[in-house]
């Protein structure tokens, strides 16, 4: 299938974002990353039932993918809800890191977007810390209110709503890599 983008997802959970993006977006190739077989099960069922020629998957670590994939081949990395390793001697296991926006970086065509969803304050922190002092990242928020803001045409996670419901406020961080 000839597409005119390509968009990385990076553990896409149970799917459901990659699929509502893939679907609204057939002109896009999209790549899903999930080590874990539950969620790339759910996600094969779903699209056995309405196969899209313009999605891939990788079910291993996404660290050999972003190493693989060729420099600047990538308009757009999501990585949306990772997992916050909230305990402070486990922060460095976060995939936000140097190592990682240095992959994202190289991987990431100029004027190419990470966008990063959590409700975790202090993961929303420390990827923003870690962006501005990497340097390859501009982040995008105009206002105050903007990272509250959900991106266009967002159908909201499973993730997200547990956090709503549990009163946590989600933040939805752009960048432009430079």
């Amino acid at each position: 299938t000839d597409v005119s983008a390509i968009q990385l997802e990076i553990g896409f959970g149970g799917g459901e974002h990659l699929l509502h993006r893939a679907t609204a977006a057939p002109q896009t190739g999209f790549i899903g990353v999930e080590p874990f077989v539950n969620g790339m099960a759910k996600l094969m069922m779903a699209v056995r039932e309405k196969p899209l020629a313009n999605l891939r998957v990788y079910d291993d670590d996404a660290t050999r993918l972003l190493d693989w994939l060729p420099p600047a081949s990538l308009d757009g990395i999501d990585l949306l809800y990772p997992d916050p390793w909230p305990k402070k001697k486990h922060w460095k296991r976060r995939f936000v890191g140097p190592v990682n926006l240095d992959r994202f970086a190289r991987v990431l065509k100029p004027s190419g977007r990470f966008r990063f969803a959590s409700d975790i304050d202090t993961y929303v922190n420390w990827t923003l810390l870690h962006c501005r002092v990497h340097g390859a990242f501009t982040w995008q928020a105009r206002d105050a209110a903007d990272w509250h803001r959900p991106y266009d045409a967002w159908p909201g996670t499973r993730y997200e709503a547990k956090a709503l419901r549990e009163g946590r406020q989600p933040a939805y961080l752009t960048f432009v890599r430079t």
